[in-house]
């Protein structure tokens, strides 16, 4: 009479300091995704992470799962908005990747997985590396001209570069692209225009933040219907850059993501996203901010966390609302700004 055998998890959840330690006595690498409870782990690699597995087998590659707050050593982690993976080999950290960036991800696993092969069966010394990014996070930055290849040291395209003069818009992908299973290949092509992803939540969308969210399109009668769209399922909110040098990331995404209406797309840009996974409008399968004011005040209202200058924040809000006293105006300057002003200090001082 046959058995069944026990199916082997993918990413081992690392709750205790007990299952970080066993983690670390693994033998041959282990790749943990360090999330945030409030965001959860980074989905979108799972696929990568299944190919990865399959190409090597699961003797020395591993994969594992730690929330930042549960475990005292991953506390200079916390209230990281961006994707952490650590690479860890005999009990030492041997490589970092920030983001959720497959191309360097897949890198990464490849070269520190043939490394310490080499360091198993042939003795080489293994190479570890400190997380200098949190150790030193101004030298990380300041150091990082100095840097050739930026592919060896990705991890110091950080949310603390994006802060201090990085210009960065939001991407949603919309409910329709999420529920057709077409997340990952939208985030691969992302990817591949050259986009890092500093940030990616999944969650849907509550009526009124979307109300807030497109107030600039209340009078059009397509409003309810655009805001009843992105209520009805979940969503994927990115925050994006792009490397220092290249073309500006708002103006990059808009043309990666084509005209507004997915059939004009079709004709105009066809190789453009709305036009290869949008249907008819409002599915038009993803969103992108329009300018940097919108694009400032699009990601305080979506990521309360993500750092402002308060000027920014309140010229980028009080665009969109009328100077007139109205309750909007008044909810706006009495609720909406201290709020998140008050989020802003808290993170920054965290």
């Amino acid at each position: 009479m046959g058995s069944k055998k026990k199916e082997i998890a993918l990413q081992v959840n690392i709750s205790t300091q007990e299952l970080w330690e066993e983690m670390l006595s693994s033998k041959g690498l282990t790749v943990v995704d360090v999330y945030q409870g409030w965001c959860g782990p980074c989905k979108p690699m799972v696929s990568l992470f299944q190919k990865m597995r399959i190409e090597a087998g699961l003797d020395l590659l591993h994969f594992a799962l730690a929330e930042a707050d549960c475990l005292e050593v991953l506390e200079k982690y916390r209230g990281k908005c961006e994707p952490t993976f650590l690479f860890y080999a005999g009990g030492e950290l041997v490589a970092v990747v920030r983001g959720a960036n497959v191309p360097l991800l897949q890198k990464t696993i490849r070269e520190q997985l043939e490394a310490e092969k080499k360091v198993l069966a042939e003795g080489c010394e293994r190479k570890v590396i400190r997380d200098e990014a949190l150790s030193d996070e101004d030298g990380c930055l300041s150091h990082d001209k100095d840097i050739g290849d930026d592919e060896d040291m990705g991890e110091c395209r950080t949310t603390q570069q994006a802060s201090s003069g990085t210009i960065c818009t939001l991407a949603i992908i919309k409910p329709d692209a999420v529920v057709h299973g077409k997340t990952d290949e939208i985030i691969m092509k992302i990817h591949e225009a050259g986009f890092d992803i500093l940030a990616n939540e999944e969650r849907t969308m509550t009526e009124a933040e979307m109300q807030l969210f497109y107030q600039h399109k209340a009078g059009e009668e397509a409003f309810e219907k655009l805001v009843h769209h992105m209520c009805s399922g979940p969503s994927h909110l990115l925050i994006l850059t792009r490397p220092e040098g290249t073309e500006d990331v708002i103006t990059a995404w808009r043309t990666l993501m084509g005209p507004c209406d997915p059939n004009v797309a079709r004709r105009e840009q066809p190789d453009s996203l709305r036009a290869q996974f949008g249907t008819e409008m409002p599915f038009n399968a993803v969103h992108g901010s329009q300018d940097r004011e919108d694009a400032s005040r699009e990601l305080a209202l979506l990521f309360p966390t993500f750092k402002f200058s308060d000027e920014v924040l309140e010229a980028s809000l009080s665009k969109h609302f009328s100077t007139k006293e109205t309750p909007g105006s008044r909810w706006l300057h009495l609720y909406i700004l201290p709020k998140f002003k008050k989020e802003y200090q808290c993170f920054t001082n965290s």
